[in-house]
């Protein structure tokens, strides 16, 4: 069973920067996809971002682009997510989630929250106008 606990999550204000940390521990896979999904109240999860383990490829939704940054660190196990000039929009839930499928050209499965089998408990982010 693969555990998956977020840290980093807080209260900024609209144009400041947070680092979210996503620690992988038990029967982590050596390849596979590392995803960053938020929820906001009252709305469904989104996809925000996604890594690959192997190559390091990164995804992101149209709405954190050239703002949040994905990386891991395959040797500590931990995807992090850097999230610069935030906006009181971007206040939700985040959560990280992994699976042991790979992204191929075309494809969009890390796109959707039926796509990861491993989910962590979530960081909340706060960002005051």
């Amino acid at each position: 069973q693969v555990q998956l606990v977020e840290s980093g999550g807080g209260l900024v204000q609209a144009g400041g920067s947070l680092r979210l940390s996503c620690a992988a521990s038990g029967r982590t896979f050596s390849g596979g996809t590392m995803g960053w999904f938020r929820q906001a109240p009252g709305k469904e999860r989104e996809f925000v971002a996604a890594i690959t383990w192997s190559s390091g490829r990164t995804y992101y939704a149209d709405s954190v682009k050239g703002r949040f940054t994905i990386s891991r660190d395959n040797a500590k196990n931990t995807v992090s997510l850097q999230m610069n000039s935030l906006r009181p929009e971007d206040t939700a839930v985040y959560y990280c989630a992994a699976d042991r499928k790979i992204i191929v050209n075309g494809s969009s499965w890390h796109r959707r929250t039926s796509g990861y089998d491993h989910w962590g408990q979530g960081t909340q982010v706060t960002v005051s106008s």
